[in-house]
């Protein structure tokens, strides 16, 4: 009953636009406190913070968020775009999956679905009205697309996701990648069906030659080079996430400057945005890891397994009521705060089942990723609204339905076939 009020309580101040650190962390205390007395529950505020901060793993952290933020300064988007645009422009659809593979491209080091749909939106938007598509498909595959940043490797998600349960970052960066490009192959079959299926009006772009799209590959050293540096030394083996996150923050800083794009003021401001997008996901952290806390002493997970085992449900069955838990609460909460709130809550039951935290981890994911554009809330689609202020929400939304029709098809079958997920990590080792 403690439990059920604590959550209560959490989610009337969620509601009431408390910051979700403040909240998770105040509700955290105050339930630590009632079971434990105000000196215990002090303290273990105080050690989860120093712990948190000064933990090797965090690291990683504020070094891929410094990364992506050198990256969305050098241009790299704008190129990504152009290049995928003269590949595939050409084709009846082609603008719109240049967006989604440029989307998926830049998300890779983004790592902020926010910033991937507020940049492709600025870059490829006029591209598309230019020739002919409509409101929807354009909007909906800018929205859509910037979804892919939750789960492609470098993920902050993960990342947290890692810590929370202490499952292996790196394992979950290798469990991410076969799920992320399938997520893109599954947009642009959504496009494709909204293209030639429903009819969806646009005018083909004359094609490039074969020059301009071997010039156009050529723009895609920079993008390569730091895949190779971060992604490919992690899954070699050469390096820890950690170590691979300050690799790459240094080798965007290289890069910029190869490409002739540094600027001190904007290193600056990468730094200072670095800065303060860290200290709120720390806070966030440490709220969340401090309710976590409250969880275990109130045996809440154990409880939740008891009442599991009473209805004899399957692993499957468990999975699909938590979904649907999370599909409620991604109508009113943000992903990462939906992820911190309830992972602490699942994953010791899905545990104690005996499922694989790894795949579990790729799991609640996607189905976060989901929540960025499934109404009534859909936050990717408000970013896309304040850039492109001419469209309506109604139609943003109508054109992200088919790529959410992907994506749920996508998220059942990653549930019954864990080797998309668990393949290449199994291979690897």
């Amino acid at each position: 009953m403690v439990m059920i009020f604590a959550f209560v309580v959490l989610l009337f101040l969620l509601f009431l636009r408390i910051p979700i650190a403040v909240a998770t962390g105040a509700v955290g205390v105050v339930g630590l406190a009632w079971f434990q007395g105000w000196s215990p529950a002090l303290s273990q505020l105080g050690m989860i913070a120093t712990e948190t901060v000064l933990s090797y793993e965090f690291a990683v952290i504020p070094l891929f968020i410094l990364m992506g933020n050198i990256i969305s300064r050098s241009g790299l988007a704008e190129e990504l775009y152009s290049a995928t645009h003269a590949l595939v422009g050409h084709y009846r659809g082609g603008l719109a999956i240049t967006t989604i593979t440029a989307s998926g491209g830049f998300s890779t080091f983004c790592g902020s679905s926010f910033a991937t749909a507020a940049t492709m939106s600025r870059i490829a938007y006029p591209s598309m009205k230019k020739f002919g598509y409509s409101d929807g498909l354009a909007t909906g595959s800018i929205a859509a697309g910037g979804t892919l940043g939750i789960l492609i490797p470098p993920s902050i998600a993960l990342v947290f996701y890692g810590i929370m349960t202490e499952t292996d970052i790196g394992r979950l960066f290798i469990a991410g990648v076969l799920p992320g490009v399938l997520g893109v192959l599954f947009y642009i079959a959504a496009v494709l069906y909204v293209v030639h299926v429903k009819g969806d009006s646009d005018s083909r772009v004359k094609e490039a030659s074969g020059k301009e799209k071997l010039q156009a590959i050529g723009q895609l050293w920079a993008f390569s080079l730091l895949i190779v540096l971060v992604l490919g030394g992690i899954y070699a083996g050469f390096f820890s996430p950690t170590e691979s996150a300050g690799v790459g923050a240094v080798g965007a800083i290289v890069v910029t400057l190869i490409r002739g794009k540094f600027e001190w003021r904007n290193l600056l401001d990468a730094l200072e945005e670095s800065a303060a997008t860290t200290v709120s996901l720390v806070a966030i952290l440490i709220g969340s890891l401090v309710f976590a806390n409250l969880v275990n002493i109130s045996n809440m997970p154990f409880h939740i397994v008891a009442w599991i085992e009473s209805l004899d449900l399957s692993l499957i069955g468990v999975l699909l009521i938590m979904l649907a838990l999370y599909f409620v609460l991604g109508a009113v909460l943000e992903s990462i705060s939906m992820l911190l709130l309830t992972v602490p809550v699942f994953y010791p039951v899905v545990a104690g089942m005996g499922m694989d935290l790894v795949w579990f981890g790729i799991i609640v994911v996607v189905a976060t990723e989901i929540s960025l554009i499934t109404p009534p809330v859909g936050l990717n689609v408000f970013v896309l609204k304040s850039v492109i202020t001419d469209v309506d929400l109604k139609v943003i939304f109508r054109g992200v339905f088919p790529f959410l029709v992907a994506d749920l098809f996508r998220l059942a079958l990653i549930v019954a076939f864990p080797i998309i997920s668990l393949g290449l990590v199994e291979w690897m080792e």
